[in-house]
């Protein structure tokens, strides 16, 4: 790994994080245009930047550098071949049609590289675009959206996952203009020159909320409602050509569910998981290794078993979450994620920053001698759950497992 960029583990000390700030792209959602939100409700977006700007100030109260997407992504704009990038892939819409995709490509071309990172994530509604005409156009409703919004875009761990050295951009479902932004960051800022890439947009089903680094050659991927099983194959490849891991394991989803694997499994240690009561002792996984030119799979174990042994140690310690209902009008329903408190993030080997609402689950976390930073995360929190979904590690010391730190005592 390098001196700034590279993550081994979910656990080690924290150095850097890529977020997203949120701003006009929530103000525009109405109900009748939600843009695919995944709030549970339309959110107030001034709360909800108070509450990311706490969780910044958490992060850099304990040495981590923040850097916000769109302010890398206005500096990658001022280079020709990332603006090509950015317009060809605002216009792969097929609701655009022939002639206002030609109109849009005009209009787009000639913005400046702060007006054009801001349009690609507040969106450009139909009464916005005066140079708008013909059939598709004229269809249009005067608030109906010409560009989307970007309101998941403050989920950023969704978009881009850092395994080893190199950067998965992902491609989850409904999702892909996030994930072009941060394709277009990777590809084209100075700060990441040379940077090696796992996996792109346009390749097959894969959230980034399913991937999870165990321990330093061990990966996690769901496989569910937002990572497809060729998903996670393509992946497992990748980490295996790469030579950062050694196993995969492919845990398989609850069936209906249509959340990630960290809204069910965290880790708040080298040894230890946080983990909604409902799935922890419940939750299977079979174990993938390299063999040959080919993956071999193995019969479907228990994940906390698969894990312990994947990892070389005895067993995981288990923190259950509270008990709470979960937010109505989520999509999985009342009981999507025990009080948000399975999507915690660690700073370091046994310290979290988990939301300050999930009272039950930060006692037990304190409990089991976990330090916990606690956040706001009202409006922040959706559907989505913790502070982990709206964050993405570019850089994490080494992490240190138990047997290790046993033996330099």
């Amino acid at each position: 790994m390098s001196d700034f960029y590279g993550v081994d583990s979910e656990v080690g000390r924290l150095r850097t994080v890529l977020v997203h700030r949120p701003g006009a792209e929530l103000r525009r959602l109405t109900p009748q245009h939600k843009c695919g939100m995944l709030f549970a409700a339309l959110p107030w977006a001034e709360r909800a930047q108070q509450e990311h700007d706490a969780f910044a100030e958490a992060l850099r109260a304990q040495g981590v550098a923040v850097l916000y997407l769109t302010e890398l992504l206005q500096d990658a704009l001022e280079y020709a071949a990332a603006r090509r990038q950015a317009v060809d892939s605002a216009l792969n819409d097929p609701r655009l049609g022939e002639e206002l995709r030609g109109q849009l490509r005009t209009h787009l071309e000639g913005m400046r590289p702060e007006e054009l990172a801001q349009l690609l994530i507040m969106g450009l509604a139909r009464d916005e675009f005066p140079g708008g005409r013909g059939a598709v156009f004229g269809l249009l409703d005067a608030w109906d959206y010409v560009l989307c919004p970007l309101p998941n875009l403050v989920f950023a761990r969704d978009s881009s996952v850092w395994i080893g050295d190199s950067v998965a951009v992902t491609s989850p479902r409904g999702r892909r203009a996030e994930a072009e932004l941060a394709a277009i960051v990777f590809a084209h800022h100075p700060m990441f020159a040379g940077t090696k890439r796992l996996y792109e947009p346009g390749h097959e089903l894969l959230a980034g909320g399913d991937v999870l680094l165990l321990a330093p050659g061990v990966v996690s991927i769901g496989t569910g409602a937002q990572t497809s099983p060729a998903g996670m194959e393509r992946l497992a490849r990748r980490v295996f050509n790469s030579g950062f891991a050694h196993t995969v394991l492919a845990v398989l989803m609850e069936p209906g569910s249509t959340g990630c694997l960290d809204t069910l499994c965290t880790l708040a240690g080298p040894d230890t998981v946080v983990m909604r009561p409902a799935v922890a002792y419940s939750l299977v996984a079979r174990t993938i290794t390299q063999h040959g030119d080919g993956l071999r799979l193995s019969h479907p174990q228990p994940f906390l078993q698969a894990a312990a042994q994947a990892m070389g140690i005895d067993r995981l310690r288990v923190i259950e979450t509270g008990l709470r209902p979960g937010r109505p009008g989520c999509p999985d329903g009342p009981g999507f994620q025990w009080d948000d408190a399975g999507n915690l993030l660690a700073l370091g080997p046994g310290t979290v920053i988990s939301y300050e609402r999930n009272t039950l689950t930060n006692a037990r976390l304190e409990a089991a001698g976990i330090e916990v930073i606690r956040v706001p995360g009202g409006e922040l929190a959706g559907c989505r759950g913790g502070p982990r979904a709206i964050c993405s590690p570019l850089g994490r010391d080494p992490a240190s497992m138990p047997d290790e730190r046993e033996r330099a005592a």
